[in-house]
């Protein structure tokens, strides 16, 4: 494919849009995904959003690129493995041997990080985090994307023998609680392990479960709606809390994600609480929500 030239002596900005752009470019897209747009990922990179994270990300018209496109920092990907792949959907009936981790994520992000001088996000150096939600076969599948995430070692934030070393890229693993075996046993790692509520306060340490995750309604009750019981306001701080002493983030999923009042009242107390990712299939209604309150000052 024909790249166009960058003027003679373009600027350091200029040379740096030209760049991603033409990384953006040369990323074949897998059939029956849409390309990626080089001015929508790269000609004015939005200002990353940290706490942003787009679930069930492949299911955007472009996966990754959309939620780069947004500023969000974190995307999650469903895994399937079939036939020795990594194939991404949400259920075994949306299998397409295509679709797979390295074609729709690894691969272009491997692009972007080399375009970006060392980040998914120029100018932003904490890393993106790729949440890879194991749907089955967590052992044989976990075993299989180490492989392939070995073929991306230098970017990927790494573990090695009890010490954390950073990348532009964290893997987390999630899904498929088996594949907690076979990386605890793990001297040296790739990926890091999404955790559960019942992890803080345990052994397990925040260089393996860096991540908390939890189903919003199987711990609270409250969905937006009316004021937020101070009971529950309460336990979501001290969760928040906990996690945060432990050196952990935490996240929740299946909160409210229709637009109207009731979302955005719940994500308003997830921000307060200082709740880190805030989970959404909506990439523009999220981005729109942080962006006005950038600056913000923080319920009491």
């Amino acid at each position: 494919m024909a790249v166009p030239s960058a003027p003679a002596a373009p600027t350091r900005r200029r040379a740096l849009t030209v760049t991603l752009a033409t990384a953006a470019a040369v990323i074949a897209a897998p059939a029956g995904v849409a390309a990626a747009s080089p001015a929508v990922v790269a000609s004015r990179p939005p200002r990353p959003l940290r706490h942003a994270h787009a679930h069930n990300d492949y299911l955007h018209p472009r996966p990754l690129y959309d939620a780069l496109a947004h500023g969000f920092t974190s995307v999650e990907a469903d895994v399937f493995l079939v036939d020795g792949e990594l194939l991404v959907a949400h259920d075994p009936a949306g299998l397409d041997p295509r679709r797979t981790l390295a074609a729709l994520y690894l691969d272009p992000l491997r692009a972007l990080v080399r375009a970006g001088h060392g980040s998914v996000h120029p100018h932003h150096r904490a890393p993106l985090q790729l949440l890879i939600d194991i749907k089955a076969d967590g052992v044989a599948a976990y075993r299989e994307l180490d492989r392939q995430l070995a073929r991306h070692r230098s970017l990927l934030t790494s573990y090695h023998h009890g010490r954390v070393r950073p990348g532009a890229i964290t893997a987390v693993i999630s899904g498929d609680r088996a594949a907690r075996v076979p990386m605890e046993a793990q001297r040296t790692r790739l990926a890091f392990y999404d955790g559960r509520l019942d992890d803080l306060g345990t052994a397990s340490p925040a260089s393996f479960t860096p991540l908390i995750s939890a189903n919003w309604t199987q711990t609270f009750a409250w969905l937006g709606a009316g004021p937020f019981p101070r009971a529950e306001r309460d336990r979501l701080r001290t969760l928040v809390a906990a996690a945060h002493r432990e050196g952990r983030r935490i996240r929740f999923w299946a909160t409210p994600d229709l637009p109207g009042p009731e979302r955005e009242a719940v994500w308003s107390e997830l921000l307060a609480a200082g709740v880190d990712h805030l989970n959404t299939d909506d990439l523009a209604g999220l981005e729109r929500f942080l962006r006005a309150r950038a600056g913000a000052p923080r319920a009491s």
